[in-house]
């Protein structure tokens, strides 16, 4: 069997995270654990939560897509990726729509994008439902990075699997139907 690898990306807000860890639960799809040179925040484990480097160490990975937030770097890299399929034979990661170009331009067909998307008051009340500082909030919603990501870029158009997160049993329900449609269980 293929490898796979399940790219979640959309907006902030948009429900990636709860449908990786659905894939988990439910699966049993591990993520990819991603890198980051930011210290561990308490009960945080190293090479379960986030691979915690160094800025020296963080640079001899392979990345295929990488960010800096506050002044700490963030990635995905192939060694990552390709310790969890000597194990999986199908794994999940949440990115930006720039990250899931990447994957899909590096890994073709292994690669499964689904894209979420909600309508922008329901995204704002999700982010402003996680308690997240006001001024914060609006300075993501305004981000170019956000604004981005509210879209499927042309790179995906026609090459992912786009799912309007407005409820999340129905939402389960199509990306179960995606795994059939790509074979992965």
């Amino acid at each position: 069997m293929d490898k796979k690898i399940i790219v979640i990306t959309g907006a902030s807000g948009t429900g990636k995270t709860t449908i990786s860890k659905y894939l988990q639960d439910t699966y049993h799809i591990p993520s990819v654990i991603t890198h980051t040179t930011r210290l561990p925040r308490v009960g945080e484990k190293d090479g379960i939560d986030y691979h915690f480097e160094t800025k020296d160490s963080f640079l001899k990975n392979h990345y295929l897509e990488r960010v800096e937030f506050s002044g700490n770097w963030y990635g995905s890299s192939e060694e990552s990726l390709n310790k969890t399929w000597e194990k999986y034979d199908a794994a999940s990661i949440v990115v930006d729509t720039k990250g899931a170009i990447s994957y899909k331009e590096k890994y073709g067909n292994q690669a499964v994008v689904i894209f979420l998307e909600v309508d922008l008051d329901t995204v704002t009340k999700r982010l402003a439902g996680r308690g997240d500082d006001i001024n914060r909030l609006k300075a993501r919603i305004n981000s170019d990075e956000f604004h981005r990501d509210l879209n499927i870029p042309s790179e995906l158009r026609g090459k992912c699997y786009k799912i309007t997160n407005n409820n999340i049993e129905i939402t389960k329900e199509s990306v179960n139907k995606i795994l059939n449609i790509e074979k992965i269980k």
